[in-house]
Order: C-alpha cells, then sequence, then structure tokens
C-alpha cells in the first residue's frame, strides 16, 4: 500500500478497470473511497474497494462499507 505525506498506510484502495484502462486510489476516508467508486462504477468501470485487513469489496458492497 501507499503511505500519505505523514508516513501512514492508507486504510482504503480502490481499483478501477476498463478495456485497457487501470487506475488505483488510496484513501483514509472509507466515506471519501466508497463515492469515488460509485461514481466510476456508474461511468462503467470494473471497481473493487479493498480494507486494511485486505478485505475485498464489489460494488453491491459498498453500501455496507460506508454504513460501518
Amino acid at each position: 500500500m501507499q503511505g500519505d505525506a505523514r508516513g501512514r498506510e492508507l486504510a482504503y484502495k480502490m481499483i478501477a478497470e476498463r478495456d485497457n484502462e487501470k487506475y488505483s486510489f488510496a484513501r483514509e476516508s472509507r466515506l471519501l473511497i466508497v463515492a469515488k467508486a460509485k461514481v466510476w462504477a456508474s461511468e462503467g468501470w470494473r471497481v473493487v474497494i479493498t480494507d486494511q485487513d485486505g478485505k475485498a469489496y464489489a460494488p453491491p458492497e459498498f453500501d455496507q462499507l460506508s454504513a460501518a
């Protein structure tokens, strides 16, 4: 995982893939990563969020992640 400016590891990572493109984002905020993932998924990207424990969440599970 990537660290932030203070050297801590970021808790949530999002990976979005479509055709030959792949993007990844890391954030400390669960709510921000879920919001970003929902937007990308709505635009046709295959999106997965991984939490600090390595558990992966697909779009149908994003709401349970944001409620955690």
